[in-house]
């Protein structure tokens, strides 16, 4: 007994050690493992820095902030998980898939689940304010074959790089999005406006930090994209305006090659407009993987 509990003594030198033990052995799954894990790199910090009780106490104000700072619009701590690249990475380790399918890419902090339905060439823009922009797309899979049905979520920044949901008094609701589905040769479009790129939210404790620290807070411009199909992996993804001058500094690590494409200059009602042709290529659910 008093050999165990000398194993139990909390130090500096054990401290993540004896939290560990706490967890019943023999637990089933990764849970404990990653809890335990978290906690260990968190206390190897501490002994790094050795923060006095009072710089710890601002962290802990930091993230109770954050968690202030999230509401039914606005999802701070999304935004914290994508601004230090652990969302991408998330994404990168479970959505391998062949080079010719598209990649995935985070989801971002402004997607909303009820994106009205339209009809096939009707326009997500309702206030009309921005370069016309004709988005016309397929949605295949690996063999070229089309994939009729299926699902297509958008929704974007508008010309001064701001989501509906960030402006609620100045933008119609759900303006920019958009829930399409494919026709039987797999296609779809839609009109919008020439999305804007911006600097990621820095009124919240997230990107106030990370500007004080001098990190590029920069997004390209870009249009976001899920597609869903019965049968298929679920693609989240976004396509990226090639003439954008921060690709290189993505502050959520979006950018893929692949994903880079060319608006065109084009002519909409007699209106100088753009217009860019999109193919998404999907790949079929592996048996005893979900969609």
């Amino acid at each position: 007994m008093a050999e165990r509990a000398k194993a139990l003594t909390f130090s500096e030198a054990t401290s993540a050690e004896v939290f560990a033990e706490r967890f019943p052995a023999g637990g089933e799954g990764n849970l404990p493992r990653l809890i335990a894990a978290a906690v260990s790199h968190v206390h190897d910090l501490i002994k790094q820095f050795r923060p006095t009780q009072d710089e710890w106490r601002k962290v802990i104000a930091f993230l109770t902030e954050v968690g202030h700072a999230s509401d039914e619009r606005r999802q701070e701590w999304v935004l914290l998980s994508d601004l230090i690249g652990a969302s991408a990475l998330v994404e990168e380790i479970n959505c391998r898939r062949p080079k010719t399918a598209t990649p995935n890419t985070i989801r971002g902090p402004f997607f909303r689940s009820d994106a009205p339905e339209r009809a096939s060439g009707a326009s997500i823009s309702l206030d009309g304010i921005g370069e016309p922009l004709m988005v016309s797309a397929r949605v295949q899979d690996l063999d070229g074959l089309p994939i009729s049905g299926a699902e297509a979520i958008t929704w974007q920044a508008n010309a001064e790089g701001y989501y509906e949901n960030q402006q609620p008094d100045l933008q119609p609701e759900h303006n920019l999005r958009g829930l399409f589905r494919t026709d039987a040769d797999g296609r779809f479009h839609y009109r919008s406006v020439m999305p804007s790129g911006y600097g990621v939210p820095d009124d919240g404790p997230v990107g106030r930090l990370l500007a004080e620290a001098g990190y590029p807070l920069h997004r390209p411009a870009h249009l976001h994209f899920v597609i869903r199909a019965k049968g298929f992996e679920t693609i989240t993804t976004h396509i990226y305006d090639a003439s954008d001058l921060h690709l290189a500094e993505d502050a959520l690590f979006g950018v893929r090659p692949e994903l880079v494409v060319c608006f065109e200059p084009a002519e909409i009602d007699g209106k100088r407009a753009r217009a860019v042709n999109l193919t998404f290529v999907m790949v079929r659910t592996k048996p005893g993987r979900a969609g």
